[in-house]
């Protein structure tokens, strides 16, 4: 036996109660038509069952290591050339003044780019950062003091890699490098000539 939709009854639209029986020779089969109400059952039970596998993934740990921030290579290199020209100056006084400058300023860099680094990472509620904070690097050591046209060298580059990665962020990120990068030149070209 089978269901037949009834749109002639008095009855709401969809599947009538009436059924009709199977063709003789054959086997007596259970309904096979599914009521409108058992489909609406199934496709919410479905629909629970969707929502329940999403919430349960969104609990689940993201294992996935975040991206390195871009700004790291920046902090490390100001660290390097920090250490160059605070090396520089025992070789070199005559040039202490301007070496001096380079060594205050391009720490400054440094620290700036950690604030900027701690900043992206975020703080919670009660003053801890999250558990992948990146560690700053450890402090640079010049063993044998590097040449002037080493210095420049190194700054012309850090001016370079400061000046590609701001044009590739924005807002203050992006202001920050712009900064950096014409405060190297102005180290290489200037202070260093």
């Amino acid at each position: 036996m089978y269901a037949v939709p009834s749109s002639q009854s008095g009855h709401r639209a969809g599947v009538a109660d009436v059924m009709i029986p199977d063709p003789p020779g054959s086997t007596p089969s259970p309904a096979s038509a599914v009521n409108r109400r058992a489909a609406l059952r199934l496709a919410g039970g479905g629909a629970l069952a969707v929502a329940a596998v999403g919430a349960l993934a969104a609990c689940t740990k993201d294992e996935t290591p975040a991206a390195p921030d871009p700004l790291l290579a920046l902090e490390s290199s100001a660290l390097a050339e920090t250490a160059a020209a605070n090396a520089a100056i025992a070789t070199m006084p005559e040039r202490a003044g301007a070496l001096k400058v380079i060594a205050d300023q391009r720490t400054a860099h440094a620290q700036a780019l950690r604030t900027e680094i701690d900043r992206a990472i975020g703080v919670y509620g009660d003053g801890t950062t999250p558990g992948r904070r990146t560690p700053p690097p450890t402090a640079v050591s010049v063993i044998t003091p590097v040449s002037l046209t080493d210095l420049r060298s190194n700054l012309q580059n850090s001016q370079r890699a400061a000046a590609d990665l701001a044009v590739t962020l924005s807002g203050y990120r992006a202001g920050l490098l712009s900064s950096i990068s014409a405060s190297c030149a102005t180290h290489a070209g200037v202070l260093l000539a």
